[in-house]
C-alpha cells in the first residue's frame, strides 16, 4: 500500500505545506490523509491529493479563514460554491484596503496638522464676501447640519477661512457638506474656524434673502456678526472641537460619472429600496444601491446582499442631490463601504459626501 501513496514528507515537498501544517489539517478536518500507519502514527496520502494540498497552499496565502478553505475543498464540482466563497474573501480584502487607505489618509492629515498647525481665528477678523455666493453656499449645506443634542459640537456650520477663501462645512456624522466662498480679509493660513450655531446660520440666511451685494462678516472672540444691506445680526459661536474634515475629501473613486441632476433624483425617488436599521441611533432608513454599468452610466437598485455597488440612505442622497440645485452632477464613488461624493462640475470646492450602508453579507 505504501508503494502507491505519497508519505507526508514527499507531499510538504510537493505542495509547499510544512509537515506540521498538514498534521494540522488532518486535525481539522480539512485534508485528511488516506491511511496512517497504526504502529509509528506516519501519515499517507493518495496521489490525486497532491492537487487539494496544492489548492490548499494558496488558500492559505490570501489569507482565507479556515472555514472558508474547508468550504472550498468540500465543495460539490460544478456548483460554484467554491467560487462563492473566494468572491466573498475579496469583497473583505478589498474593504479591508479601503479601510486601511482612510486610516493611512487620516494619519497624514495628523501628521501634516503637527508639523504644520492651524492657528486660531483672530478675534475681530473681518472678511469681506458677496451675498449671493454666501447664500449659495449656506443652501449648499444647511442639509447636513446635525441635530443630536448628544453631538452639540455638530449643531452648526463651520466658517473656516482659508487664504482667498470661506470654506463653510456641515455634518451630522452620516454625510458632510462643504462649500467654498471668495472672501477679501482671510490670512494666508487656514485657521481652525468658527462654528456659527444653527439659528444663527437661519437668521444668516433671512438677512440674505433682502439681496444686498455683499456681506461682512466678523469672527473670532467666540462671536459671530454679519452685516448686510444695512442690517446686522450677532450671536455666540459654539464653543467646541469641530470634527476633522479633511481626511474625508481625500477621496479614491473606482468611478466618475457625469448625468444630469433630474435624471438621477427621478431615478432615486422612483427607484427600489431596502429597508436596513442604519438610520440615526439605528433607526431603519430606506437605502438605495448605486451601480455603475459598464456603458459608464448608473442604475439604482434594491441591491441583492452582497452585491455591487455602494448603498446610501436614500432621503440622505435626495437632500444631497437638492443641495444648491445643480442641473449637472459628477458622481465618484468607490467600493461598497467607500464613502459616496456628489460633485457639481464647475464648483470643485462645493460638494456632499455620504458614509455608506453596508449591505448583509449573502447568506
Amino acid at each position: 500500500m505504501e508503494s502507491e501513496l505519497h508519505s507526508i514528507g514527499a507531499l510538504s515537498r510537493a505542495s509547499g505545506l510544512g509537515v506540521g501544517t498538514l498534521r494540522y489539517y488532518d486535525s481539522a478536518q480539512v485534508l485528511a490523509p488516506a491511511w496512517v500507519d497504526p504502529q509509528t502514527g506516519y501519515r499517507w496520502y493518495r496521489p490525486d491529493q497532491l492537487a487539494d494540498a496544492r489548492l490548499l497552499a494558496r488558500l492559505r496565502r490570501v489569507g482565507l479563514p479556515l472555514a472558508g478553505i474547508r468550504a472550498v475543498l468540500g465543495a460539490a464540482p460544478g456548483s460554484g460554491a467554491g467560487h462563492q466563497v473566494l468572491d466573498a474573501h475579496l469583497r473583505r480584502l478589498e474593504d479591508g484596503l479601503a479601510d486601511a487607505r482612510r486610516e493611512l489618509s487620516l494619519i497624514r492629515t495628523m501628521i501634516d496638522q503637527r508639523e504644520q498647525p492651524m492657528t486660531t481665528t483672530p478675534a475681530g477678523l473681518r472678511l469681506a464676501v458677496p451675498a449671493g455666493e454666501l447664500t449659495a453656499a449656506l443652501e449648499a449645506v444647511r442639509f447636513a447640519v446635525g441635530s443630536d443634542p448628544e453631538q452639540p459640537s455638530l449643531a452648526g456650520v463651520l466658517f473656516e477661512p482659508d487664504g482667498p477663501v470661506l470654506r463653510l462645512v456641515a455634518t451630522d456624522r452620516y454625510r458632510m457638506a462643504f462649500a467654498e466662498v471668495p472672501a477679501t480679509g482671510a490670512p494666508e493660513q487656514p485657521t481652525a474656524g468658527t462654528i456659527v450655531p444653527t439659528p444663527l446660520v437661519d437668521a444668516l440666511r433671512a438677512l440674505l434673502a433682502a439681496g444686498p451685494a455683499e456681506a461682512v462678516l466678523t469672527l473670532g472672540g467666540g462671536r459671530v456678526r454679519a452685516e448686510a444691506g444695512g442690517h446686522r445680526i450677532e450671536g455666540a459661536a459654539l464653543d467646541f472641537d469641530y470634527p476633522d474634515h479633511r481626511a474625508v475629501t481625500r477621496l479614491e473613486p473606482r468611478h466618475r460619472i457625469t448625468l444630469p441632476a433630474d435624471e438621477l433624483r427621478t431615478a432615486v425617488a422612483t427607484g427600489a429600496t431596502r429597508t436596513l436599521p442604519s438610520g440615526p441611533h439605528g433607526a431603519d432608513c430606506e437605502v438605495s444601491v448605486l451601480v455603475p454599468t459598464p456603458d459608464g452610466r448608473l442604475a439604482v437598485a434594491a441591491g441583492p446582499a452582497g452585491g455591487p455597488g455602494i448603498a446610501v440612505n436614500r432621503d440622505y442622497l435626495l437632500d444631497a442631490l437638492a443641495a444648491g440645485r445643480p442641473e449637472q452632477l459628477l458622481l465618484e464613488l468607490g467600493g461598497p463601504i467607500a464613502p459616496l461624493a456628489v460633485r457639481s462640475p464647475g464648483r470643485p470646492g462645493t460638494f456632499s459626501v455620504l458614509m455608506p450602508v453596508r449591505l448583509p453579507e449573502a447568506s
